[in-house]
Order: structure tokens, then sequence, then C-alpha cells
């Protein structure tokens, strides 16, 4: 039995001391930030762990685009699975600005106005869609002029990522963008769901009069390849939906994974991935049985920033 303690705050206390308390506290969700953040510490110090990290793309468009860029720039994850979203946003905020908003709004006015909204997020029309457009349409060209006809998912951000490093207008906020530390630490970005955004659809018009091709079976044989040899693996897995099911279904092969955090808002009711628990993938094999799993209830925006504090500290 192990008592259940009360959180002390005091002007010294930071975010690792903190997490430790929301542990020691019991309960409720509390607990399992702090068994989740135990969890990572101990699959990021594991030996020959291959270590996942997938996320959905809206919390791209929010400031927690932070904390997933440093998990990227101190190379404590091997491999992420995302969505073509990531790329959208990635590439937008690093040339153009996006703005608080609320979720109140009148969603027919604003876009009278030239916004989008994303949640409570205000997204001006002009800083995205046109952005995406002309630098994708300028690396695909580039890529044609070198005659490159052919790439996996992750190949293709790090040519975007080449892009901006050499492109002066991105320079002011090169260092916040994901693609460029992916590019720069050679960590694979994989997008099984490539075409399913604006960065993919600019990838269409491009090849409706050339050869070009994303072919999405060389991210699959670059799985298989890290996925197959790893002694052990593990993930912290934000939402759900296509980037969570592509990680815990190629671990599957390897009979499941041997550290699982989740941290989602869904429930387990409808039947989602997204509401899914760690603890139904056992039943896939694609969690081990005897694995490190938690399931953390609550909003990533939050939850991510103080837990990746206290993992880093």
């Amino acid at each position: 039995m192990i008592e259940v303690k009360d959180i002390e705050l005091s002007n010294s206390s930071n975010s690792r001391k903190l997490v430790e308390q929301l542990y020691s506290s019991g309960g409720f969700t509390a607990k399992k930030v702090g068994e989740g953040t135990r969890i990572l510490g101990e699959m990021i110090e594991e030996k020959n762990c291959l270590r996942f990290l997938s996320f959905p793309a809206d919390i791209i468009a929010t400031g927690t685009r932070g904390v997933v860029r440093k998990l990227i720039e101190q190379r404590l994850f091997d491999i992420v699975v995302t969505t073509c979203g990531t790329l959208d946003h990635d590439i937008s905020r690093t040339f153009k600005p996006y703005f608080h908003g609320f979720f109140e709004a009148d969603d027919a006015a604003l876009y009278k106005k030239g916004f989008h909204r994303l949640g409570n997020i205000f997204i001006p029309i002009a800083n995205h869609g046109p952005v995406i457009e002309r630098v994708m349409q300028k690396v695909l060209a580039n890529l044609w002029r070198q005659g490159k006809r052919e790439l996996a998912s992750y190949e293709l951000v790090w040519e975007i990522g080449n892009y901006l490093m050499k492109n002066k207008q991105a320079q002011k906020n090169l260092e916040k963008s994901i693609i460029y530390w992916a590019t720069k630490n050679k960590i694979p970005v994989v997008i099984p769901g490539i075409t399913d955004g604006a960065a993919g659809t600019q990838i269409y018009l491009f090849s409706q009069d050339r050869d070009f091709k994303v072919n999405v079976l060389k991210d699959e044989k670059l799985l298989a390849r890290e996925v197959l040899s790893a002694k052990k693996s593990g993930a912290l897995i934000i939402g759900g939906g296509i980037s969570k099911h592509h990680v815990i279904w190629w671990n599957q092969f390897r009979k499941g994974l041997d550290y699982a955090v989740q941290i989602t808002t869904a429930p387990e009711w409808d039947g989602s991935l997204s509401g899914a628990r760690t603890r139904e993938a056992i039943s896939w094999g694609k969690i081990k049985e005897k694995a490190k799993h938690v399931t953390i209830e609550g909003d990533a925006t939050v939850l991510l920033p103080l837990m990746c504090s206290a993992l880093l500290k």
C-alpha cells in the first residue's frame, strides 16, 4: 500500500518535483501524469530501445509545436509518425504567424475577413495555403531538376528541410521548425496519409504533368527494418488516428511495444482508436502484456509541456 501524499507547493518547486508529487498524490489523472513521465524516462534511458513519437497536426498550430520540436532537437525519439497537416502548419509558421482566437467565433464572418479557425487559433488564409503552395512547388521543382522522381515521405520531409535551410525568409524562425530539426538530426518523419493536406495536394498538382511520386512503400521498408531489428521499442502517442495506428500496427510484428504512453481527450465508449486505451492494444499484440504503459486523459497542449519539461530536467 502506497500512502497518498499532499502536493506541497513552494517557491523552489520545479516541473520535475511537481510531476513527482503528482504521482505521489495518488489521484486521479495526476498520478497518471507522474506515471507516464516515469515510463518515458525509463524508455529514453533504455539502451537499444527504438523510440516512436506520434501526434496529429492540430497541436502544431499551437505553441505545443515548441515542445514537439524540442523532443526532436534533443534526439529523444528515433522515428516520428504524423499527418500531412504537420507539414502544413510547420511550413506556414516558419514564414508567417498564427494568432490567438476563441472557440465561439462567428466562422462565416471569419472566412469573409480572410481567416481560418482551428479551435481557438486564428490563421490568416494568406499565411497558410499560398505559403505552402509556394514552398512545395519550389521544393518539387528543385527535386525534378536534380532528377529525383520518387521519394519516401520521410525523404521528402528532409528535402523540404534542406530548402528551408537555404531560404533567407525562413532564417528568422528556422530553429523553431520541426522539419528543420528532423532534417538536421536525420530523424525520419513518416507520413502515411501524405495526400491528406495542403502539402500533399501540391504533390498531386505537381505530378499531373510529371512522373513524380511519393512512394509510401519506402516508408514501410524503413519501419520494417527498424522495428524488426529493435531489441525493445516504445512510443509516446498523442491522440490517435493514423499516426497512432501506424506505430502500434508495425510493432505487432515484434510482438508489441515494451513501453507506451498515450495522451488523449477521446472517450473509450465510441470504439475509436483515439479513445482506445493502451490496454486494448494488448489484445491485438500491439503492446506487450508485460509492457509498461498508461493512457492519460487530458489535453496534450497542457500535459505535454509539463511532462516533457520534467523529462528534460
